[in-house]
């Protein structure tokens, strides 16, 4: 007889990442030839730059097929560093920035660095899903924080007085968030790095949808805190999903700690991937990832404009990424059905509020334009056929 299987307990209490299974459910009906318009994933619509692309295609080419250092590539690492002096005047160490598999390989280590069995980090509800898991992996905790329009959906120094706990070890935030596209100011990053500070906590800020502001300042952490740990990725702004590489930047002495874990957990990043990454700095690669941030801004608009008119409630404005978080009470009390509903009945993928959390999770949905205009369109036209 088969063998029972027996998994880790740690498992019940890790959620799947409902927005992909959205985008499976979607793929399926697809293969049966329905019409399917792709409001879920968070994955911009645009492929790889093309200098990226040659860069890549000339690191193959040039034998760049070996394991790198477990940090990243000494270019990329100092590339990086250039990349803070000329967007933000910031002088970053290149020797404090490590590559990173995705800013997933990032989140993996700094859980496994500064949470101990039973400790727990503050997290903002909504929020992306995939932070608490990391921590629960490393028998750590995320603990969520209900935040609401009025904090911007974003935790601030009032919040991590009244949730901090003894076993409460830091706090971590996105600017821009997912899924509400709020941004944080220097003033609110100012405000939570004295309330973590004054807590002797760790402060981490995800930084991954910088680059996709729209007509507001998008400052680091690292601007005001030097001892912030930091989250990026070449993912979004840059368009290299697919690639898997990401960074992060950490206080000089966690380095050596960080690279001993990326030497046990992944020994080094795709190397070829690093050697392409050099070209997205270029002067060419960024008119066209700046071009593309334009495009965004546009659908934002217009799709904004357009959920409005329906009768959706948007209590955040969006102001980078490239998400919308909007409220549906005025047509169902089941986010989680509302979705099912519009993908299995009318075609639109979109995904349901309980993908980032529990704080009023059935009340949105989050929209992700990362479609054409035509196909944003055509999901303003049909929603408009059913809500209107």
């Amino acid at each position: 007889m088969p063998l029972t299987p027996r998994f880790a307990s740690r498992l019940s209490d890790i959620e799947p990442f409902r927005v992909v299974e959205v985008l499976t459910r979607a793929t399926e009906l697809e293969q049966q030839g329905r019409d399917i318009v792709h409001l879920g994933a968070g994955e911009p619509d645009f492929t790889t730059a093309d200098p990226i692309v040659q860069a890549g295609r000339q690191a193959l080419a040039d034998g760049r097929t070996h394991y790198s250092q477990a940090g990243g590539i000494p270019q990329l690492r100092e590339a990086l560093s250039r990349w803070y002096q000329s967007e933000y005047g910031l002088v970053i160490d290149p020797g404090r920035i490590m590559v990173t598999p995705g800013a997933s390989g990032a989140l993996l280590l700094l859980s496994a660095l500064l949470l101990n069995p039973g400790e727990s980090m503050l997290l903002p509800d909504p929020g992306y899903p995939c932070n608490r898991h990391f921590m629960r992996l490393v028998e750590g905790r995320g603990d969520l924080v209900a935040v609401s329009a009025e904090s911007g959906f974003q935790l601030d120094s009032d919040l991590v007085g009244l949730h901090w706990s003894e076993g409460t070890v830091g706090a971590l935030v996105a600017s821009p968030a997912n899924p509400t596209g709020g941004v944080l100011n220097r003033e609110q990053l100012r405000g939570l790095s004295e309330a973590v500070r004054e807590r002797s906590g760790y402060l981490i800020v995800d930084e991954i949808y910088h680059g996709l502001g729209f007509g507001v300042e998008t400052p680091s952490v690292l601007d005001i805190d030097q001892d912030a740990y930091v989250i990026n990725s070449f993912s979004k702004y840059f368009g290299m999903t697919g690639w898997r590489l990401g960074w992060l930047v950490a206080p000089a002495a966690a380095v050596p700690e960080l690279e001993k874990l990326a030497q046990n957990l992944f020994i080094s990043m795709s190397t070829m991937a690093q050697y392409a990454a050099l070209a997205a700095f270029a002067p060419e690669t960024r008119e066209i990832l700046d071009q593309r941030r334009d495009i965004f801004a546009q659908r934002r608009d217009f799709l904004l404009s357009e959920l409005l008119k329906l009768g959706f409630e948007v209590p955040q404005c969006p102001d980078g990424a490239f998400y919308i978080y909007a409220n549906i009470k005025r047509f169902a009390n089941d986010s989680q059905q509302f979705c099912l509903d519009m993908l299995e009945q009318h075609g639109i993928a979109i995904t349901p509020g309980a993908d980032f959390g529990r704080n009023r999770a059935s009340d949105y949905v989050r929209f992700s334009y990362t479609t054409g205009m035509d196909r944003i369109e055509e999901a303003v036209a049909r929603m408009t056929r059913v809500l209107a």
